[in-house]
């Protein structure tokens, strides 16, 4: 019998996550830039915790419309502070306004889903895990990227919360070779 990735554990939100998002290679500026922004939410915390607040974060941040969260100030800080629904955690909350100018630079120069892809040359790395401890939290392209992320602007974008990200948004599949969704995303 198949032995699925443990990590999402039994809760339905979680294994939902990990059956139909997570690992699916995800080429939208303006999703990649949500994942990557959630992930920043997550630092200290569980992922369990950010998908049950994922919709309460996109109504706080205008559907992570970066153009619209770029325009955010202190009256937008002051409203998120006092969202019970997300994190509210003032230096994440500055960040995502600071990583939305950040990726309005970055999209109108070469899109940002470009310059994220291009460390893959467009495709998914397929990796072979056989189990979970296998999985590094983070490598030298985790790093690479953090850093050129951090030079352009962004904020919470260590080589861990990236190589969470670069699970998450499928350029790196790293279901273990046991789950069913490893073949799966494999062909995607």
């Amino acid at each position: 019998m198949a032995e699925s990735c443990s990590w999402c554990g039994t809760e339905a939100i979680y294994v939902n996550y990990h059956d139909t998002e997570w690992g699916v290679p995800e080429y939208d500026s303006r999703a990649l830039w949500e994942k990557l922004i959630l992930d920043g939410f997550q630092a200290g915390l569980s992922w369990i915790t950010i998908l049950k607040k994922r919709d309460a974060f996109r109504d706080g941040f205008d559907q992570f419309d970066p153009n619209k969260v770029a325009e955010y100030g202190e009256k937008e800080i002051a409203r998120l502070l006092q969202d019970k629904g997300i994190v509210r955690h003032r230096g994440k909350i500055e960040a995502t306004i600071g990583n939305a100018r950040a990726w309005q630079e970055i999209d109108a120069k070469e899109g940002f889903d470009q310059f994220l892809w291009r460390y893959m040359d467009g495709k998914p790395l397929q990796t072979n895990f056989k189990t979970e401890r296998e999985v590094p939290p983070s490598t030298p392209l985790s790093t690479q990227i953090s850093k050129d992320l951090k030079k352009a602007g962004f904020k919470f974008c260590g080589p861990t919360i990236v190589y969470a990200f670069m699970e998450a948004v499928g350029m790196v599949n790293d279901h273990i070779t046991t789950c069913p969704r490893h073949k799966a995303v494999q062909r995607l």
